[in-house]
C-alpha cells in the first residue's frame, strides 16, 4: 500500500500551510471555547469568513461555497494540517459539516443561498435535529409530525441530544409526514428557525459539561414551517438524512485516529500490564490508519464503501473509548482526582487535548453514540459485509 502522495497533492498541503502560516489568529490555538456547538465567539467568525473566502473553508466545495473542488486526497491532506495544529476551521461543526452540505446536495438554488452560504460563512448556526426520546439514534423510528396545511408544515413533537440549539439560528429537523409509509419511508426533513412561534429549546447538563450546557432537549407545538423551508423531496428525508451523515462519516476516522496519536504521546505505562495495554493501543491505531488509508484509496478512485466506513466508525470510537479506559485505570486515583472535573469540557474545542483522564474517557462515549451508535453500524456490517439476515 501507497502512504505517500503525488506531487499536486503536497503543493496543494503546501499552499494550505502557506495560508495558515500568513492568517491564522492566535486565538485559534488557545483554551478559549464556545459555549455550545452552535456559538461561534466573533473572532472565530471572522477566521470562518475569511477561510471561506479563500476557498480553505470545504476544499471539497466549489469557490462559491468557500472551496476549490479539491479532490479527496486534497481534503484528507486539509484536515492532516488542521490537526497537526490542533485546530478546528470552525466551531459549528454540525452546521458547516453536515448540514450546509447536505442542503448543497439536497437543496434548491435559493435554499443554498439563503441557508447554506450563511452557515458557511458564519452568518448564521445550524444545529441538526435527529434524534427522540422514543427513538434514540434509530431515525426510521421518529415520532414528530409535520402535516401539509396549505402553504405550511404544522409541526409537533420533541427532539433530544440537539446539540447547540440553543444557541442555534435554524434546526435541520427530521419529520414524519406520511405515518402510514413504512417506517424509513414518509420522513422529510424541514428546516425550522429557533426563534419560530411553538418552539421551545431546554438545555440540559452532560456529565462532562455542568456550566456551559449543549445537549438541548427541543419542543414542537404547532409550529408553522412554511413549505419552501423543505429540504429536498417529500417524504424523502430518509436519503436526505443517509447524506447528512455521509457527509460526516468520509474521513471521520481521520479524527479518531489523531486522538490516538496524541493519546500515545501523553499515556506513558508505569508497568508490564499498562505496557501491553499501551501495545494495545499502539496497534489499534495503526489498524486504523491502515484501514482508513484503504479506504481513502478506494475513495479516490470513485468508490466509497458505506459499510466500510461503519467498520471504520466501529473500530475508531470503541478503540478510543478503550484506551482512555486503560489510560484512566493505569493514572489511578490521580485521574479520578482530574482538574478537568472542575472545569466544562468541549470535545470541539481546541483544548480537547489537555484534558485530563476522567473527562476525556467520559467525553468518548459520544463517539460511539453521534453519527450512528455502534449497535447501527453493526447492523450494517452484519447486513452488507457479512450478508446475514435483517432478522
Amino acid at each position: 500500500m501507497q502512504l505517500t502522495f503525488d506531487a499536486e497533492v503536497e503543493a496543494f498541503r503546501a499552499e494550505f500551510v502557506g495560508f495558515l502560516d500568513e492568517h491564522l489568529p492566535t486565538q485559534a490555538q488557545a483554551a478559549e471555547r464556545p459555549t455550545s456547538t452552535s456559538h461561534v465567539p466573533d473572532w472565530s467568525r471572522r477566521w470562518q469568513r475569511l477561510q471561506f473566502d479563500h476557498g480553505w473553508l470545504l476544499p471539497g466545495n466549489p469557490p462559491e461555497f468557500g472551496g476549490r473542488n479539491a479532490n479527496i486526497l486534497q481534503q484528507f491532506v486539509h484536515r492532516e494540517e488542521l490537526s497537526r495544529r490542533r485546530i478546528y476551521h470552525c466551531f459549528n461543526p454540525q452546521g458547516v459539516g453536515i448540514i450546509a452540505a447536505s442542503l448543497l446536495s439536497f437543496g434548491t438554488d435559493e435554499q443554498k443561498q439563503r441557508w447554506a452560504v450563511p452557515i458557511l460563512r458564519a452568518d448564521m448556526t445550524a444545529s441538526l435535529g435527529m434524534s427522540e426520546p422514543g427513538a434514540g439514534s434509530d431515525l426510521a423510528g421518529l415520532s414528530t409530525r409535520a402535516e401539509l396545511a396549505g402553504d405550511h408544515f404544522v409541526v409537533n413533537g420533541q427532539k433530544v441530544w440537539t446539540s447547540g440549539a440553543h444557541d442555534a439560528d435554524v434546526i435541520l429537523t427530521f419529520v414524519r409526514t406520511d405515518p402510514n409509509a413504512p417506517r424509513h419511508k414518509g420522513i422529510s426533513a424541514l428546516l425550522i428557525p429557533v426563534d419560530t412561534a411553538g418552539l421551545v429549546c431546554r438545555p440540559f447538563a452532560s456529565v462532562y459539561d455542568r456550566d456551559d450546557m449543549d445537549f438541548n432537549e427541543v419542543f414542537f407545538t404547532d409550529v408553522r414551517v412554511p413549505a419552501e423551508n423543505l429540504v429536498g423531496p417529500l417524504h424523502g428525508g430518509w436519503q436526505v438524512a443517509n447524506g447528512s451523515l455521509g457527509h460526516e462519516r468520509t474521513l471521520m476516522w481521520l479524527a479518531f485516529a489523531n486522538r490516538l496519536e496524541q493519546l500515545l504521546e501523553d499515556y506513558r505505562p508505569a508497568d508490564e500490564v499498562n505496557a501491553d495495554h499501551y501495545a494495545t493501543i499502539a496497534m489499534d491505531h495503526y489498524a486504523l490508519r491502515l484501514l482508513g488509508s484503504r479506504a481513502l484509496g478506494r475513495a479516490a478512485r470513485g468508490d466509497v464503501d458505506v459499510a466500510g466506513l461503519s467498520v471504520l466508525k466501529v473500530l475508531g470510537s470503541e478503540a478510543e473509548q478503550n484506551a482512555l479506559r486503560h489510560a484512566l485505570d493505569g493514572a489511578g486515583v490521580v485521574g479520578l482526582r482530574d482538574p478537568a472535573l472542575t472545569a466544562s469540557y468541549n470535545p470541539h474545542a481546541p483544548n480537547v487535548f489537555t484534558a485530563g483522564w476522567f473527562t476525556r474517557y467520559i467525553s468518548s462515549y459520544a463517539g460511539t453514540i453521534a453519527g450512528g451508535t455502534s449497535e447501527i453500524q453493526r447492523n450494517i456490517i452484519a447486513q452488507r459485509v457479512l450478508g446475514l439476515p435483517s432478522r
